[in-house]
């Protein structure tokens, strides 16, 4: 445990995750270019992302159930293997059509790597330094979305289509030679137990995992805080900024990475404070929502184009947004045996892409409907004016809304499971604040 061995596969699994998040985010970068190639609505070219992330999502469960059956290092090697596949498929698609065959591949690639590494991660690592990994592991993995929003996107426009995905699936062929020659599920002399011996079984551990509160604590937290960063670098973000806002394509894909460094800078703090406050780490999550919330509101309702202030703001809190969706997994860690990590990891990755698809889905419905009804009207054709995004975006406050609710409930019921079975009070933030300040005024008093 904590081994020279365990950093050198968890270094390669971390670079394995890293390039599946660039193959996630080349399609957000590449908006206005699938635009152009090929020349659709917003609801059928937000389906490129949609489909995707509705495979991603799909699959986290059954992935879950595979990684405890029969282990991470088989499930990431083959999940890598199909985005491979899938970025060639998008690299030579003629229509929209094959290109959404070739990102359903990707989709479910992508859905083997990041649970199957937070699987080996607790296997291999032990202390108060596994939620500080599993923040690095996130961290880290963004810097993918950098290689999309950088060198991707100017061989895109420099290279071409073709030639900028098929060098993008190149990097995916260097990360599963890196898995199938380092990577191993678990140490020697592990003593973690043995897997499920049957299908019946791994299905039982499943149904334990997914009725814990605790598991529906860490969906629910990933729910409401990965999908509106999601949402923006994957898909609209992108043609929001060139269209709505007028800002370069170029410049606007460089501005993609001031989410990655927020993310960066944040996510150590986030780790540090979930492992020294650990009865508080839903408070954690709400406050992140709640200044997501508060800085979406203000973007949106600016009068007129907003300032460049104002969008460097709104990119650095919905890049906080991601390592605070990362909280959920430490629920799903200290609420679950090991044994069954996977499964309850996959039931919380859930959270955030099913948020995720829903939103981005709806965006384009709700573009699409506003332009229609404004060339209706007698108007020219806008579909991707300011006004229009102002409405789209606000779909995420019902969306988040509805996950804030199911959160406060799991907490509810999770702080009840742990008075009776660990006799341990969790008493509201402003009691427990009060009490640290009489406690530091009686101190004071002395």
């Amino acid at each position: 445990m904590n081994s020279r061995r365990s950093w050198l596969i968890f270094g390669v699994g971390v670079f394995a995750y890293l390039i599946a998040v660039m193959q996630r985010t080349t399609i957000g970068v590449a908006g206005v270019a699938a635009t152009e190639r090929f020349h659709t609505s917003a609801a059928v070219l937000s389906t490129l992302a949609v489909v995707q992330l509705a495979v991603y999502a799909a699959m986290q469960i059954p992935v879950g159930v595979l990684i405890d059956r029969v282990g991470s290092r088989w499930l990431m090697a083959v999940g890598t293997a199909m985005m491979i596949g899938g970025q060639v498929t998008v690299a030579i698609a003629p229509t929209i059509g094959v290109a959404i065959v070739g990102r359903i591949l990707v989709g479910a690639g992508d859905a083997t790597v990041f649970t199957s590494l937070m699987r080996l991660t607790n296997s291999w690592f032990r202390g108060r330094i596994v939620p500080q990994l599993s923040q690095w592991i996130g961290n880290i993995g963004q810097l993918g979305q950098v290689l999309s929003a950088i060198p991707f996107a100017i061989l895109l426009h420099q290279a071409g289509w073709t030639t900028a995905f098929l060098l993008a699936a190149s990097l995916s062929v260097i990360a599963l030679i890196g898995i199938l020659a380092v990577i191993t599920d678990r140490p020697v002399g592990s003593t973690e137990g043995p897997r499920p011996a049957s299908w019946g079984d791994s299905m039982r551990q499943l149904r334990v995992s997914l009725a814990r509160p605790g598991t529906q604590l860490g969906f629910w937290s990933h729910f409401v805080t990965q999908s509106s960063g999601t949402v923006f670098s994957l898909m609209w973000g992108l043609p929001f900024m060139v269209y709505a806002l007028g800002i370069d394509p170029a410049e606007a894909s460089g501005l993609l990475i001031v989410s990655v460094v927020a993310g960066l800078i944040s996510g150590p703090i986030l780790g540090l404070l979930t492992a020294r406050f650990p009865l508080r780490r839903s408070n954690l999550v709400l406050g992140i929502v709640a200044l997501m919330g508060v800085t979406w509101g203000v973007f949106l309702l600016w009068p007129g184009t907003p300032p460049f202030w104002m969008l460097i703001l709104l990119l650095v809190v919905i890049g906080i947004g991601g390592p605070g969706s990362l909280i959920g997994f430490d629920f799903a860690r200290t609420f679950n045996p090991l044994r069954s990590l996977g499964s309850a990891n996959g039931i919380v990755n859930v959270g955030g892409f099913l948020a995720s698809f829903v939103m981005m889905f709806l965006i384009g419905v709700a573009l699409d409907a506003q332009d229609s009804a404004h060339v209706a009207a007698g108007g020219a054709s806008d579909l991707y004016a300011l006004d229009s995004f102002r409405w789209a975006f606000a779909v995420q406050y019902v969306i988040v809304g509805i996950g804030v609710g199911f959160l406060l409930h799991a907490r509810r019921r999770t702080r009840r499971r742990l008075s009776e079975d660990e006799g341990i009070e969790v008493a509201p933030l402003w009691v427990a604040l009060m009490e640290a300040w009489r406690g530091r005024g009686r101190r004071t008093a002395r």
